[in-house]
């Protein structure tokens, strides 16, 4: 067979968008949505009476309440797990061996959740599987940003928030033809397992896509990633454009000398420690601004804090995460037309009004009007999220980071997706129980000060390459230079060691002088 299916170019793009990206994504956002909606099923509350939220009452009722959060968050401290050991294997194996074992934990832990008969094998298939999706979210985005051209990365990166939408959607809408079989233990072990061929296909067709030519710069394998980057440009060996990207990549190597594993930590030059935290903070406000709380419990939400009925909660349920799919695709066609900063701009301050909104109409459950109010506002929020914070922050997060470190910022910005993801997750139920509709006040408050921090302190990467973005924080010397260095500092300008040291030789001069 030829060497990557004999596909070059933008069809070998296409290729790992449709073979690796969207299945890897689609399953991830299946498996953050697909046990909510199973959580309220006759069948399932009878197997684990121990999450039985629906026909308990007081004290017990608050005790399962703690248990039904704890058990869906295991799944997010898998995934905490998973991003963690990417930081020392991610540049040891490789980005397509980090993708295949994380995949394959993803078929593991599916097949023991489906199969589950105790609360114990449960939990530890909820921790198989988000290690296995930890995994890959930490890599498949450092991977497919390598892959890409600067003109196209944002657009091909941020795929990934469309394939979660489409993901979470489908869990939903399987979630609610399941539910009408009834008490049968089918209506919650199929949803379960039904997403297994995804992740097997990933595993199939990984080692026929390319390993990512940074890496393998890396690893001084020079002649095999000169030969992946004219195939994935579609140019000569010997052209212009591939002569400068192998250049730029290499210059950005040297720079490093010898890779402390604690340099990340540091500030150092490049600012790295700027770059972890920037990489840290996006990742995390993808979490922190609430979406799991509404995602993870969309159907409970509906049925039990708005008093729906089960059937018309679970259609508001597949109608609010397929209204992502609409932000997703916003995001797609814009992004490297606008660039990142106004999407994360523009969606913080859509998710702070609408969470407002809603906070004053579900304080009363008797208001017809409020109520449609608040479910058109669901609906916004949802739109809003997914336009500026559902794949774009992966993106942002090794758009940022320096070549040599780009593997474990990602690593650790991943954690932090899955450690705020838990939070989240964990503290819902309890919030809806003891404050209720206030709890929306929470997630207003946090997203103002999201569209905050980003606005002061996000530098824009739109149109940069990889290794250029050095060069804007090698010129910062603080943590609000970043931002406006990027919007001054001129894209035609090439990657240029040299230039570079004098540049900052000499504003250190003037600073000094001064």
């Amino acid at each position: 067979m030829a060497r990557f299916l004999g596909l070059r170019g933008s069809k070998l793009s296409m290729a790992t968008i449709i073979l690796i990206v969207g299945p890897a994504y689609f399953t991830f956002g299946y498996n953050l949505a697909v046990a909510g909606g199973l959580l309220t099923l006759e069948s399932f509350v009878k197997q684990f009476p121990q999450m039985d939220t629906i026909n308990t009452t007081g004290a017990q009722n608050k005790l399962n309440s703690n248990i039904q959060g704890a058990v869906s968050a295991l799944f997010t401290v898998g995934g905490f797990l998973g991003a963690l050991s990417t930081i020392p294997l991610g540049d040891l194996l490789g980005r397509r061996r980090i993708i295949f074992f994380g995949s394959a934990l993803v078929v593991i832990g599916a097949v023991l959740m489906s199969s589950s008969y105790s609360l114990a094998q449960l939990i530890v298939a909820r921790l198989v599987q988000g290690c296995g999706t930890g995994a890959i979210t930490a890599t498949v985005p450092v991977w497919q940003s390598e892959l890409s051209g600067s003109a196209h990365r944002g657009s091909h990166v941020v795929t990934e928030g469309l394939f979660i939408a489409a993901g979470i959607a489908a869990s939903q809408w399987i979630d609610l033809g399941f539910f009408f079989i009834g008490s049968s233990s089918v209506s919650w072990r199929v949803p379960l397992i039904i997403q297994v061929p995804l992740p097997i296909l990933v595993m199939i067709f990984v080692f026929y896509m390319p390993e990512s030519p940074r890496w393998l710069l890396l690893k001084n394998h020079l002649k095999e990633a000169r030969e992946i980057l004219c195939i994935l440009r579609d140019e000569d060996e010997n052209s212009s454009a591939i002569q400068r990207e192998i250049a730029e990549v290499e210059t950005s190597l040297e720079m490093i000398g010898s890779v402390s594993r604690w340099d990340v930590f540091k500030m150092g030059e490049k600012r790295n420690f700027h770059r972890l935290m920037l990489g840290i903070g996006g990742q995390s406000f993808s979490q922190l601004c609430g979406v799991n709380s509404i995602t993870f419990y969309a159907t409970i939400i509906f049925q039990q804090r708005l008093k729906l009925d089960a059937i018309k909660a679970r259609l508001l349920g597949g109608g609010m995460t397929t209204i992502q799919i609409v932000g997703a695709l916003a995001a797609v066609l814009t992004i490297d037309r606008l660039g990142r900063r106004p999407l994360m701009l523009m969606s913080s301050a859509g998710m702070c009004i609408t969470m407002v909104i809603i906070t004053g109409t579900t304080s009363t459950t008797n208001n017809q009007a409020a109520l449609i109010v608040a479910v058109v506002c669901f609906f916004i929020y949802n739109m809003s999220y997914t336009f500026g914070f559902l794949g774009l922050t992966f993106l942002y997060s090794t758009e940022v980071a320096p070549p040599h470190l780009r593997a474990k910022i990602s690593g650790f910005s991943n954690c932090m997706t899955w450690l705020m993801n838990f939070v989240v997750v964990e503290v819902t139920p309890t919030g809806f129980d003891n404050i209720q509709y206030r709890y929306y006040i929470i997630w207003a408050v946090i997203n103002f000060f999201i569209f905050t921090t980003v606005f002061f302190l996000y530098p824009e990467t739109n149109g940069r390459t990889l290794e250029e973005m050095d060069e804007v924080f090698m010129l910062s010397n603080n943590i609000f230079d970043s931002r406006k260095i990027a919007m001054s500092l001129s894209k035609r300008e090439t990657f240029d060691h040299e230039s570079i040291t004098e540049k900052v030789t000499a504003q250190q001069v003037d600073q000094a002088s001064k």
